[in-house]
C-alpha cells in the first residue's frame, strides 16, 4: 500500500488526539472571573441534560474544580478546552451557553440522546478544531454561523435528523480535512465550494437526498483519501477531473443514478484506489483491465449495472484484493473463456467475498475454482447456467458463511464434505438437478439457519439428526422424491420461524403429534404427500402459524377443533383428503383468515356462516356432499328439519354408501394422477401452484426490494421520515405485488435490537386498523454494512397529511363521515395496542403522516413499534429517546420533562390529531404563538362559535362537507341514489344540515373528546376504549339522524 493514503489517515487520527490533551495556548493573564465564566457555562450545559442514567454528572459538583469534572479537560490556565462525553445516554437539549467557553477547541457528544436545534452561540467558539455531535436527534440546519470557526478540522454530524442543505460558506473551512455528515434529512445538490477544501481527507455524505452530479471541483482535493455519497439521488457521469485525483483511495457511491462507462485507464489515474463501490447505478459497457494497476485495490463492489463483456484476468495480480461482487449484469456469454478470472483469482491468498450471481456465465466451473483463498467466507454462483457437479474440492472452504449454487443445471449428489464448513449459516441448492440422497452429516451444520434444497431429485429419508441444526429457521426441500415418515427432530426445532416445507414429496406415515412444538413458526406446508391419520389437536398449539397447507394427503380424521386457537391464521387449506365430521364452527371466530380450503373430502352437516364463511369468494367446501347451509353463493341446500332426517334416513345410509365408492374411485384416480405429475415436473420451470402463496413468509433478499424498488429510486420514494425512507415496491412474484419498503435508519447500531424477532413480534400484532407487517430483510448491502428494512402492505391512498393539507393542487377532500370512520379506525387501532396485546405497545409518533388510507379509504395506523425496534437502550427505563417520541407538536409535555413514553402520551398524540382532522389546522402553525396552541384555539372556538374553528371544507360552500367527491388514486367512495336525488331537491342541502342541532352536537362533541385527549395533565386525559365507544356513539347518533352512510362499518371490534 502507498505511504500516502497511510500518512493521510494517520493525520485525521493525529487531530483527534491532540484535541483530547491539556495543552497551553493562552496567556497567563486570565482571571479568575474568566474561569468563573466557564464553570457556569458548564454548569447551564448540564442543566440542559434530562436524562442522565449512568451519573456522569455526579462529579460535577463543588467539591472538586470543574477542570477534575468528567469528560472536561482545561489548559495550565484552568481554560475549558475539551469537552468530551460521548455514547453516556445523555438525553436534552445542547445550551447555547456552550458558546461562553471561549478557549474550546474540541466537542464530543456523539452517541447520546441530544434533540432540538444546534445552538448558533457554536459560531462563537473561535478555537474550535473538532465539533463531534454524531448519532445523536439534532434537528434543523447545518449552520452557516459555523464558518466562524475558521480552525475547525473536524466536522462529524452524521446519524441526525439535521435539515436544508449542505451550507456553501462550508467552502471558506481550509482547514477542514474531514466532513461527516451521513444520514440526516439534507436534500440540494453538493456545494461546487467543497473543491476549495485543500486538506480534507474524508468526505461522507451517504444516505441523504441529494441530487444533481459530482461537482467536477473535486478533482481538485489534492489530500482527498475517501468519499461516501451512498444512497442518494445523484446522476450523470463521475467527473474526469475527479478520477484524475491520485491521492483518492476509497470511493463508495452505490445505490445513486450515476451512468455512463468507466475510462479505460480508471486504473492508472486512481492508482491507490484500495475500495471501489459503485453497485446500483446505471453504468455500462467493459470493466476497465487498468483497476489492476491499483495494486492495493481491496475490493471492487459492481452489482447492479449493466457491465457486458468479461471479469477482467488480471484481478489475481492483486495480493490484498478481498471482496468481487459482480452480481446482476449482464456479464459472461456462456463460454468456458469466461471463466479465466477465476484462475488468476487463486493468487488472491485474502479473498473473503465471491459473488457473480445473476450473469451470463455457462458451462461447468473449471477445476482451478478450487484453489480460490481458504479465507473466502461468502461464495455465490445462483441464478446462471452452471452445469456439472459440485466440486469434490471445496472442502477446504471452512470459514464458509453462506453458500449459493440455486438455480443453476448442476447434478450429481450433494458433497457429504458440506459438513465440514462449521460457520455455515445459509445453504441455498434449489432449482437444481442434484439426486442421491441427503447427506447424513448435514445434521454437522450446528450453525445453519437457512437451508433450501427444493426442486432437485433427492429422495431417500430426511436425515433424523437434523435435530442437531438447533439454528435452523427456514427448512424447504419441496419438489423432491424424498420418502418415509419425517422424523420427529424436523418438530422439535424451537428455531423454525419463517418455513418448514415439505410438500411435493412421497412422505407417508402419520403426522407426529410433537408438530405442536412448532409455536413460533410461521409457515407450514406438508401439501401433497401420502400422510395419513388423524390431524393431531396439537396443531393448535402452534399459535405463530399464518398459512397452513395439509392439501393433497390421505388425513381421515376430523377437523381438530383447536385450529380455531390459530388467531393468526390467514390461509388454511386442507383440501383433497378424506376429512370426515362436520366443520368446526369456531372456524368463522379466525377474524385474519383470508383463504379457507375444504374441498375434496367426506365433511357433512352445516356449514357456518360468519366470518371467512360470509364471503363465498374466499372459502372452497365443494367436493362435499353431505354439507347443507352457509351463505346463498356457496349454493348448498338448506339442512334438512329432524323429522326430515328420520323418514329419510335409510335413503341418506343408501346415498352415502354409493358416494363413498364413488370418492374412493376418485381419490384413486386422483392418486394415479399425481405420482403422473410428480414423475413429468422435472423440467427446470417450477410448476404454478393451486394456493396462495403469500410473500410474508417468503425470504425477501436486499436484492429483491432493490430491483422492486427501481434501486430504491426517487421514482418510488412515497415517504420520508425519523426511521426511514418508505418506498413503493414491485415484488412481481407474488400474490401481492405492490407492497411499501421502509429502509430504516440505523442510527443506534450498537445498541440495535434483533430485527427478526421484532418483526415475528409485530407480525403477530393484527388488527384491521394497523399496517400489516408482511415480512423484513436484515441483510448487509455490498460494502458490507448493515441494511434493514420492512415490508407493508401498500396503503393506495397515501396517507392522512396529504389528504388534510394537500400541496399538489389537488381538490380531493374529506367528508365528515369519513373523518368520523378514521378516528373511529385510528381510536381503534390504539386501544388494541394499548389493551389488548399481550404485550402493551405504546407507539410514541402518532401523527397524520403514520395514518395511511386504503383504498376504501379505511384508517391503517402505522410505524407501531418501531421505537421499540430502534431503542437505544434495550433494558433502560428510557427505552425511547426523545428523537423516537415523537413529533413537534404532536408530543406531549411530560416528554419534554423527561417522562418516559407512555400510553397516556400516544393519548395526547391522538387528541391533537383528532382537533387537527376536524379543525384543518397544524399545531405547528403560525398562528399558534406566545404560548398559543390548537387546543386553546379550538377550546376558544367552543365558548364562541363552533364553525369559527372547523376546516372550511366542513362549511357550507365550502367543501364536500357531508358526502365526497374524490379524484385520489383508489376512490371507492360513492353518494347513494337517495342522496343525489334528495340533493337534487333541495339545493341548499350541505347549509341546512350545517344549521341542523344534530350537526352542531356531533361536531361540538367530537372537538371536547380532543381537548380532553391533550390535557396537560397525563392523569386526567380519556382511556383509548373510552375514546372508540365514545366517537361510534357520536357517529351513530348523528348519522341515524342526518343521511343514510354510503359505506357500511362493523360493530366496535379491535380485532
Amino acid at each position: 500500500m502507498s505511504s500516502k493514503p497511510v500518512l493521510l489517515l494517520t493525520t485525521i487520527c493525529y487531530y483527534s488526539l491532540v484535541f483530547s490533551l491539556l495543552v497551553n495556548f493562552h496567556s497567563s493573564s486570565a482571571s479568575s472571573s474568566t474561569n468563573e465564566t466557564d464553570r457556569l457555562a458548564l454548569l447551564e450545559f448540564r442543566n440542559g441534560i434530562f436524562s442522565d442514567p449512568d451519573g456522569v454528572f455526579q462529579s460535577w459538583n463543588d467539591s472538586v474544580h470543574f477542570c477534575s469534572w468528567f469528560g472536561v479537560s482545561c489548559s495550565a490556565q484552568q481554560r475549558v478546552i475539551s469537552l468530551a462525553i460521548p455514547q453516556q445516554s445523555l438525553a436534552g437539549t445542547l445550551s447555547p451557553y456552550i458558546g461562553n467557553l471561549s478557549f474550546l477547541q474540541a466537542i464530543s457528544l456523539d452517541r447520546n440522546a441530544f434533540h432540538g436545534e444546534i445552538p448558533k452561540e457554536i459560531s462563537d467558539l473561535l478555537h474550535l478544531q473538532e465539533l463531534n455531535l454524531s448519532r445523536n436527534f439534532f434537528e434543523g440546519e447545518i449552520l452557516d454561523y459555523l464558518t466562524r470557526c475558521s480552525e475547525l478540522r473536524i466536522i462529524n454530524l452524521q446519524f441526525n435528523h439535521l435539515q436544508g442543505t449542505i451550507p456553501r460558506e462550508i467552502g471558506s473551512l481550509s482547514k477542514l480535512v474531514s466532513v461527516r455528515i451521513h444520514e440526516n434529512n439534507l436534500t440540494g445538490e453538493i456545494p461546487p465550494s467543497v473543491g476549495n477544501l485543500s486538506n480534507l481527507i474524508d468526505f461522507g455524505a451517504s444516505f441523504l437526498n441529494l441530487v444533481g452530479t459530482i461537482p467536477a471541483s473535486l478533482g481538485n482535493l489534492r489530500s482527498l483519501y475517501s468519499i461516501s455519497l451512498a444512497g442518494n439521488q445523484l446522476s450523470g457521469p463521475i467527473p474526469r477531473a475527479f478520477l484524475n485525483n491520485t491521492s483518492v483511495a476509497v470511493i463508495a457511491i452505490p445505490w445513486n443514478q450515476f451512468t455512463g462507462s468507466l475510462p479505460e485507464d480508471i486504473g492508472f489515474t486512481l492508482p491507490n484506489l484500495q475500495k471501489f463501490a459503485i453497485s446500483k447505478n446505471e453504468f455500462v459497457g467493459g470493466v476497465p483491465e487498468s483497476l489492476c494497476n491499483a495494486t492495493g485495490l481491496q475490493m471492487l463492489d459492481m452489482n447492479k449495472n449493466g457491465f457486458k463483456g468479461r471479469i477482467p484476468n488480471c484481478l489475481g495480480t492483486l495480493p490484498e484484493f478481498k471482496w468481487l461482487s459482480m452480481a446482476i449484469n449482464d456479464l459472461g456469454s456462456y463460454s468456458v473463456a469466461d471463466f479465466e478470472f477465476l484462475t488468476g483469482l487463486q493468487n488472491c491468498t485474502q479473498l473473503q467475498w465471491l459473488d457473480i450471481s445473476s450473469n451470463n456465465f455457462g458451462g461447468a466451473l473449471p477445476g482451478s475454482m478450487a484453489n480460490l483463498s481458504v479465507q473466502i467466507a461468502i461464495l455465490s454462483v445462483a441464478n446462471n447456467r452452471l452445469t456439472g457437479e459440485i466440486h469434490s474440492g471445496w472442502e477446504k472452504f471452512i470459514h464458509l458463511n453462506e453458500l449459493r449454487l440455486s438455480n443453476n443445471l448442476f447434478h450429481g449428489i450433494i458433497p457429504s464434505y458440506f459438513s465440514k464448513f462449521p460457520n455455515l449459516e445459509s445453504l441455498h441448492l434449489q432449482g437444481n438437478q442434484l439426486s442421491g440422497r441427503i447427506p447424513t452429516t448435514i445434521s454437522n451444520l450446528t450453525q445453519l439457519s437457512e437451508l433450501d434444497i427444493s426442486d432437485n431429485r433427492l429422495e431417500g429419508l430426511i436425515p433424523s439428526g437434523i435435530g442437531s441444526c438447533v439454528h435452523l429457521n427456514y427448512l424447504d426441500v419441496s419438489e423432491n422424491a424424498l420418502a418415509g415418515a419425517i422424523p420427529g427432530d424436523v418438530f422439535a426445532l424451537p428455531s423454525l420461524t419463517k418455513l418448514l416445507n415439505l410438500s411435493c414429496n412421497m412422505f407417508t406415515g402419520s403426522l407426529p403429534r410433537e408438530v405442536g412444538k412448532l409455536d413460533s413458526l410461521n409457515a407450514l406446508d406438508l401439501s401433497h404427500n401420502f400422510l395419513t391419520g388423524e390431524i393431531p389437536n396439537t396443531i393448535g398449539d402452534c399459535k405463530s402459524l399464518e398459512y397452513l397447507y395439509l392439501q393433497g394427503n390421505s388425513f381421515n380424521s376430523s377437523i381438530p377443533p383447536s385450529l380455531a386457537s390459530l388467531k393468526g391464521l390467514e390461509v388454511l387449506d386442507l383440501s383433497l383428503n378424506n376429512l370426515r365430521g362436520e366443520i368446526p364452527i369456531d372456524l368463522q371466530n379466525i377474524s385474519l383468515l383470508q383463504y379457507l380450503n375444504l374441498s375434496f373430502n367426506h365433511l357433512q352437516g352445516q356449514v357456518p356462516k360468519e366470518g371467512i364463511f360470509s364471503n363465498a369468494s374466499s372459502v372452497s367446501l365443494v367436493g362435499n356432499n353431505m354439507l347443507c347451509g352457509g351463505v346463498l353463493d356457496l349454493n348448498f341446500p338448506k339442512c334438512p328439519t329432524y323429522k326430515a332426517v328420520a323418514r329419510h334416513g335409510n335413503k341418506s345410509q343408501r346415498m352415502r354408501t354409493w358416494l363413498t365408492a364413488i370418492s374412493v374411485s376418485v381419490g384413486l384416480v386422483s392418486l394415479f394422477a399425481f405420482l403422473l405429475i410428480f414423475k413429468a415436473r422435472r423440467s427446470k420451470k417450477k410448476p404454478s401452484l393451486d394456493y396462495p402463496i403469500l410473500p410474508s413468509f417468503m425470504r425477501v433478499s436486499y436484492r429483491d426490494l432493490y430491483k422492486a424498488t427501481d434501486g430504491f429510486s426517487s421514482g418510488c420514494l412515497i415517504g420520508s421520515g425519523s426511521f426511514g425512507n418508505v418506498y413503493k415496491a414491485n415484488l412481481e412474484e407474488t400474490d401481492t405485488p405492490v407492497v411499501a419498503v421502509k429502509v430504516l435508519k440505523l442510527e443506534q447500531r450498537k445498541a440495535y435490537k434483533s430485527l427478526a424477532a421484532e418483526c415475528n413480534a409485530l407480525r403477530s400484532i393484527r388488527h384491521r386498523n394497523l399496517v400489516r407487517v408482511l415480512s423484513f430483510c436484515s441483510s448487509l448491502d455490498n460494502n458490507g454494512d448493515e441494511f434493514r428494512a420492512l415490508v407493508f402492505e401498500y396503503m393506495p391512498n397515501g396517507n392522512l397529511e396529504k389528504w388534510l393539507h394537500p400541496v399538489d393542487g389537488s381538490s380531493r377532500s374529506l367528508s365528515l363521515t369519513q373523518r368520523l370512520d378514521i378516528a373511529i379506525d385510528v381510536a381503534s387501532a390504539l386501544h388494541y395496542l394499548h389493551d389488548l396485546c399481550e404485550t402493551p405497545i405504546v407507539h410514541c409518533d402518532l401523527k397524520p403522516s403514520n395514518v395511511l388510507l386504503s383504498d376504501d379509504m379505511v384508517a391503517h395506523l402505522s410505524d407501531f413499534g418501531i421505537a421499540r425496534i430502534l431503542s437505544v437502550e434495550e433494558d433502560s427505563a428510557f427505552s425511547s429517546t426523545i428523537g423516537i417520541k415523537g413529533t413537534i407538536g404532536y408530543t406531549p409535555p411530560e416528554y419534554g420533562m423527561g417522562s418516559i413514553a407512555s400510553k397516556e402520551g400516544d393519548v395526547y398524540s391522538f387528541g391533537i390529531l383528532l382537533l387537527e382532522l376536524f379543525s384543518g389546522k397544524r399545531p405547528t402553525d403560525n398562528m399558534f404563538v406566545e404560548g398559543r396552541n390548537l387546543p386553546d384555539f379550538v377550546r376558544t372556538g367552543l365558548r364562541d362559535m363552533i364553525s369559527v374553528v372547523l376546516d372550511p371544507l366542513l362549511l357550507p360552500g365550502g367543501g364536500d362537507g357531508i358526502e365526497p367527491t374524490m379524484e385520489g388514486e383508489g376512490s371507492s367512495n360513492e353518494i347513494t341514489e337517495e342522496e343525489v336525488a334528495l340533493r337534487q331537491r333541495d339545493s341548499n342541502f350541505t347549509e341546512r344540515v350545517m344549521r341542523s342541532s344534530q350537526y352542531q352536537n356531533c361536531m361540538i362533541s367530537v372537538v371536547e373528546i380532543g381537548i380532553a385527549c391533550s390535557l396537560e395533565s397525563p392523569a386526567e386525559r380519556m382511556k383509548t376504549m373510552d375514546v372508540s365507544i365514545k366517537l361510534q356513539s357520536i357517529r351513530e347518533s348523528f348519522l341515524a339522524s342526518t343521511v343514510r352512510r354510503t359505506r357500511a362499518r362493523p360493530a366496535l371490534d379491535p380485532v
